[in-house]
């Protein structure tokens, strides 16, 4: 967003959910505001947000967890200085989702 501030918090999940599905062309995705739990945080100061990601993605074959994570923050990219504070994420292959 220009300026360098958060995005109203109405457009965050469809920004982030758009970096996510351009990047990772996931099979399922589901991201959730978590922000109103941690109302007060340190963290939360600025502006930013708290996500919960769930991802499946067929990008992630092969891929270590932490590999998986660093994708998934490297979609989300400049979101993470300017909108996100903190992202908790569940990333699958098909495969292990379909074992869930």
């Amino acid at each position: 967003m220009s300026g360098g501030g958060p995005m109203p918090r109405e457009e965050r999940v469809a920004a982030i959910e758009l970096a996510i599905a351009e990047a990772l062309k996931p099979r399922t995705l589901r991201v959730e505001d978590d922000s109103a739990r941690h109302a007060g945080h340190a963290g939360a100061r600025d502006g930013r947000g708290h996500f919960n990601v769930e991802v499946v993605s067929d990008a992630f074959e092969g891929m270590a967890p932490l590999a998986r994570h660093r994708a998934v923050y490297a979609a989300v990219g400049n979101l993470m200085e300017t909108d996100i504070h903190a992202l908790a994420i569940v990333a699958r292959t098909p495969d292990e989702a379909a074992r869930q």
